[in-house]
């Protein structure tokens, strides 16, 4: 009997998969617990086994298609067996919507004639736009008789004064007026034209009024139908629909250009990307055009984090088989600073205008993977550990990821992001966030360096302290500096000033 096996939900998060590879090619046999295919979620790579013996009669999914949980991919049974499914053919891009024909211009309806009351000037003929119905006779008012204007008048100067010497006042208050400048006498200096004797002029009547234009037809048919209706003969005039002007073609849309090849020289190495480090790409690029980033930073003392650590490193690492660093301690005050700034322990979704307050914290660390890429490991309920189970569970989740034992649930859920360069020498970070993140912080390298300190008397002196910094990147959209500032003010004061003695007991 032949069996349809399907795609796997290989974590609680996880909604589809892509099929990398086939182990098998359809005809072949296959052993129970054999690799049948490789399917990838997100960054992670997972083998599945057969669940049964037999040959491979049909594979439903080619590879490079990524399809949701339960989709059936494969049927194994014996080779005399039919009436096994159709294929899934991979998804394909959607074809572009065809473009709207141009608007056809409709035909010409019947022309009407509307009584217009009689004018003693010409009458003058005025299209009124093609509608889908019938065309409705009104009547209308004459238009006013045509006044021709007047001819323009040219504005000169008076000999006596200076042409460059008119102010911007007197231009305009001239234009204004119609003014003939060479029949104002100026009593200005030289003979200068000055405001009040261009006022003087128009006073005395000396401007040419400007004629009132003609109200157009259109404002006339504007009006409300009962001002337009008269009881004097009329002649008529004809309103034929004016053809519909048909739209312009959108123009072409440039092509995009394609990207310049790099130049390769002698002794280069050209070499294709991991997929692994195709998905960094294309998660960095994402989260720099959606999160509206700023970064903001602070300076740590760590002596008396350190003085704590000094004394409890040697037993710790007996006991749990692994070093205190200091990363569980800026762990645990950065769970207490995002309890009490919930908005930074959220998710900002701006499509949809609502951002989500998470109810646990999820922290997730950044594990370098020798380089060859970075993932996210998240320490689910941190908010529920003390300093060493923070520490386990991070010590835990890196060496999973090393060991290439990532499981897809161990890369989801992160509600805040740690990233860890400080051990590779770093002075300070700006990460990108990790989107649905709000934030992320960047622990930085400790070092020793001088301070100033103030005894009990109030006395300052100079120490060796151990310096580090604090930055955070964070997403402007969700919350403001205020608060940014205040959210590292608490880590910090937290590291500083804690009994971490009572967190190791």
């Amino acid at each position: 009997m032949s069996i349809t096996v399907t795609m796997p939900q290989l974590g609680e998060t996880v909604t589809e998969g892509t099929i990398l590879r086939w182990a098998k090619k359809q005809g072949d046999t296959i052993r129970e617990d054999e690799v049948l295919l490789e399917i990838s979620t997100d960054k992670v790579d997972t083998e599945i086994p057969s669940p049964t013996a037999g040959t491979i009669l049909q594979i439903l999914v080619p590879e490079g298609a990524t399809v949701a949980v339960g989709t059936p991919l494969v049927v194994i049974g014996q080779p005399s067996e039919a009436g096994t499914p159709e294929a899934v053919p991979a998804p394909t891009a959607a074809a572009p919507a065809p473009r709207p024909a141009a608007p056809v211009p409709p035909a010409p309806g019947p022309v009407i004639a509307v009584p217009v009351p009689s004018a003693p000037g010409p009458v003058i003929a005025v299209p009124v736009p093609s509608a889908p119905g019938p065309v409705i006779a009104v009547p209308v008012l004459a238009a006013a008789p045509r006044v021709p204007a007047p001819p323009a008048v040219a504005v000169a100067r008076p000999s006596s004064g200076d042409p460059g010497m008119l102010s911007p006042v007197v231009r305009r208050l001239a234009a204004e007026h119609r003014v003939d400048l060479a029949q104002v006498s100026g009593t200005g200096a030289g003979g200068r034209i000055t405001r009040r004797d261009v006022e003087g002029f128009v006073a005395s009547g000396g401007a040419v009024t400007r004629p009132a234009a003609p109200e157009p037809v259109r404002s006339v048919l504007g009006r409300g139908i009962q001002d337009l209706i008269v009881s004097q003969p009329a002649e008529h005039v004809l309103f034929a629909p004016a053809p519909a002007v048909p739209e312009a073609p959108a123009a072409p849309e440039a092509p995009a250009q394609p990207p310049q090849p790099i130049q390769v020289a002698a002794g280069d190495e050209v070499q294709d990307l991991s997929r692994l480090r195709v998905r960094i790409a294309e998660n960095m690029i994402r989260s720099r055009q959606t999160a509206a980033h700023v970064w903001t930073s602070v300076e740590v003392d760590f002596e008396h984090l350190e003085r704590v650590r000094g004394k409890h490193k040697e037993a710790f690492k007996a006991r749990e088989g692994f070093s205190l660093t200091y990363l569980p301690f800026v762990s645990r005050a950065t769970v207490d600073a995002l309890t009490a700034f919930p908005i930074v322990n959220s998710s900002f979704d701006f499509e949809n205008k609502v951002r989500t307050l998470h109810g646990s914290v999820n922290l997730g660390y950044g594990v370098d993977l020798s380089e060859e890429g970075l993932v996210v490991m998240t320490v689910r309920g941190a908010d529920g550990l003390r300093l060493r189970g923070i520490a386990r569970e991070v010590r835990r989740l890196a060496e999973k990821a090393r060991s290439g034992n990532i499981e897809p649930d161990d890369l989801a859920g992160s509600t805040f992001t740690i990233t860890n360069p400080g051990p590779f020498g770093s002075f300070m970070s700006a990460p990108i966030i990790n989107v649905p993140n709000v934030a992320i912080l960047s622990t930085d390298t400790v070092t020793k360096r001088p301070v100033v300190v103030t005894d009990g008397d109030g006395n300052d002196a100079i120490a060796i302290h151990r310096i580090g910094y604090l930055g955070l990147s964070w997403d402007h959209r969700a919350f403001d500096g205020s608060t940014a500032v205040q959210f590292l003010k608490r880590i910090k004061q937290s590291v500083e000033t804690w009994d971490w003695e009572q967190e190791l007991a």
